[in-house]
């Protein structure tokens, strides 16, 4: 056994300078070890990127940057011609303030023209808003939470339809709603424009979608073995959940009622029960008129004062309807 080692090691050790070649004077195994880590890939570090932080970039940046142009700059025109008397619009730049500052004037006088008719026109828009929108978004909640834990037959039709109403727009059935009031003899009065806002197909397909996701099932049957009641279990455990949904279809709601402005234009001849849009049209159109009042002073500060709501709406009930607008986004 000894002499049969030691002869295999005397064996690999006269083949080994064969096989490396002459003699270095670099240490054993050098060459080796370079050749390998020549002939080895080369691999790339990935870049690392932090969680949360996702990459620049540029043609998003500069999309923005327009889309905030757009939405800004007639909205600086509107503040700052709210500023400027009837003259001092034809005599300075748009974008720009005038020589007098008449901002406090033209709200005294938009309140005031017309034996104080805009204030009356405010109050019609915020009866509108309550009961068209107020209805409209509590009739989503109740539809969006029946269909969204309950199951009966036809539910896949009743989806169909909500589906299909969402896609007609509310000009397309502006004429049929007249012709149907009409016969009703309920044109000219509030409630051909609040019935007709008590419909948001949008709002009960947001509604239900967010009742899909909010509301778990084991918390209802829970209050149900409770001894709670259907009534007892909506408002008492459901109703909360769905808080920043409500809030969500609110705001569209609102929006849309107190922007109208073709439905009351067909359905209503009495300036008394016109809507803030509907009044400074007839504002504007004055100018249009022989011996007719040019007052687009007072139509550029009535339009700055209808704004102000919603937007302080937004900015204070934000936090509700951003979540509200991402219920479903998330799959778990």
């Amino acid at each position: 056994m000894t002499g049969t080692s030691s002869t295999s090691s005397t064996g690999s050790s006269a083949a080994a300078p064969s096989q490396s070649g002459p003699p270095s004077a670099s240490p054993p195994g050098s060459g080796r070890a370079a050749d390998a880590t020549r002939r080895a890939p080369r691999l790339r570090t990935p870049r690392r990127r932090t969680l949360g932080r996702p990459g620049r970039s540029v043609l998003l940046t500069v999309l923005t940057g327009l889309v905030l142009l757009y939405t800004v700059i007639p909205l600086a025109w509107l503040v700052i011609s709210a500023t400027k008397t009837q003259e001092g619009l034809a005599d300075s730049s748009g974008l720009w303030f005038g020589d007098d500052f008449a901002l406090w004037d033209n709200i005294s006088q938009t309140f005031t023209y017309d034996d104080g008719i805009f204030l009356r026109w405010l109050l019609n828009t915020l009866l509108y808003v309550v009961l068209g929108a107020g209805g409209a978004t509590f009739l989503a909640i109740l539809g969006g939470y029946a269909l969204a834990k309950f199951d009966f037959p036809g539910k896949r039709a009743v989806f169909a339809v909500v589906i299909g109403a969402v896609a007609v727009p509310g000009t397309a059935l502006a004429v049929p709603t007249f012709l149907m009031f009409s016969k009703m003899g309920l044109t000219d009065s509030p409630w051909a424009v609040i019935i007709p806002s008590l419909v948001s197909p949008f709002g009960l397909y947001l509604m239900w979608v967010f009742a899909t996701e909010a509301i778990p099932v084991e918390l209802l049957e829970a209050a149900r073995i409770d001894g709670a009641g259907e009534a007892r279990t909506f408002f008492r455990v459901a109703l909360p959940l769905l808080a920043p949904g409500i809030v969500t279809v609110l705001l569209f709601t609102t929006v849309a009622t107190w922007n109208n402005y073709f439905l009351p234009l067909i359905m209503l001849k009495d300036p008394d029960w016109y809507p803030l849009t509907l009044g400074l049209s007839s504002w504007n159109s004055q100018a249009e008129t022989i011996g007719g009042d040019v007052i687009f002073n007072l139509v550029i500060t009535g339009s700055l004062l209808t704004i102000v709501p919603l937007i302080g709406a937004f900015l204070l009930l934000q936090k509700y309807w951003q979540s509200g607008l991402a219920a479903g986004s998330v799959k778990e």
